[in-house]
């Protein structure tokens, strides 16, 4: 694979991991075009997850910092109420409640979903239904009535249900990590910026972890896969550039219109992808 094709899918991965419309889909659809399958497909996207994680703890380094320094806090007086909580306190607990379901979903569908049903859901009619419902859901979210919450009112019973949303996206490609946490935090009365800005935030551990995965698959796969250390550099720095104009662009859009040209889009791709599929071009 030429460094080139590495280059695209890094940027590919970038531009759309922050977004509501699937990294995972669109790193998915670009590794197949350019032959990367398997194990090659799986490093690649994980490597570039590393630039992407970057890109946001930098775009949200406020947050980011007073997280950090609240979970100082939560170790030092763990059995305080969370309303007696510091703001940084607050968020960092939530970011922790929010990732558990995730982070072992992950794990144990990994280690015990049978590979044919993991290759299964890989497969552009998965993606494509995905990709149209869940925009769909975005849409509905979006629209349903007005809301006005921020992180200040963010319970722990909120940052639960919204973290566990994200094991929908681990399971299936083409639901968006970002975008399904955007939607049940807009579904539970969340500011649209706010509803973006949480999603993100609580998508680092998952994230770091998938990165981490990334970085010892790379450097352990002993000239078995398609990427050297120097490509995944390159690819980490790719992701890290596309990744921090997305936020940008994300958070410009959201703060001025809606949800939905994303969902627009998402509704487009969904239905090219059912057009262009093997079961619908046999038609023809």
């Amino acid at each position: 694979m030429s460094l080139i094709q590495l280059i695209l899918i890094a940027i590919v991965q970038g531009v759309t991991e922050w977004l509501p419309i699937s990294s995972s889909a669109h790193v998915l659809l670009a590794s197949d075009f350019f032959g990367v399958t398997g194990r090659d497909e799986l490093l690649i996207n994980a490597i570039s997850h590393s630039g992407t994680l970057v890109a946001m703890l930098i775009y949200f380094r406020k947050d980011v910092s007073a997280a950090i320094f609240g979970s100082f806090e939560l170790a030092l007086a763990p059995v305080r109420k969370p309303a007696s909580l510091s703001r940084g306190a607050r968020l960092a607990l939530c970011i922790l409640v929010a990732t558990p379901f995730a982070m072992i979903g992950a794990l144990l569908y990994d280690r015990l979903a049978p590979e044919v049903f993991q290759t299964g859901m890989r497969t552009v009619y998965t993606v494509a239904a995905a990709t149209i419902f869940f925009g769909a859901l975005l849409w509905w979210a979006d629209v349903k009535g007005g809301r006005t919450r921020t992180e200040a009112d963010m319970t722990l019973r909120d940052a639960i249900l919204i973290g566990a949303t994200q094991l929908i996206a681990v399971i299936i490609p083409g639901t968006s990590r970002s975008g399904i946490t955007m939607t049940a935090a807009r579904a539970l009365g969340y500011e649209r910026t706010e509803a973006a800005r949480f999603a993100m935030l609580i998508g680092a551990p998952l994230l770091a972890a998938v990165s981490l995965y990334g970085i010892l698959g790379l450097m352990t796969s002993d000239g078995e896969s398609v990427l050297t250390f120097t490509d995944g550099l390159i690819v980490a720095a790719f992701s890290f550039v596309s990744g921090y104009a997305s936020i940008g662009l994300l958070m410009t859009v959201v703060r001025r219109m809606s949800f939905l040209p994303f969902v627009i889009y998402r509704l487009a791709l969904g239905v090219l992808l059912l057009l262009t599929s093997p079961f619908v071009m046999g038609w023809f």
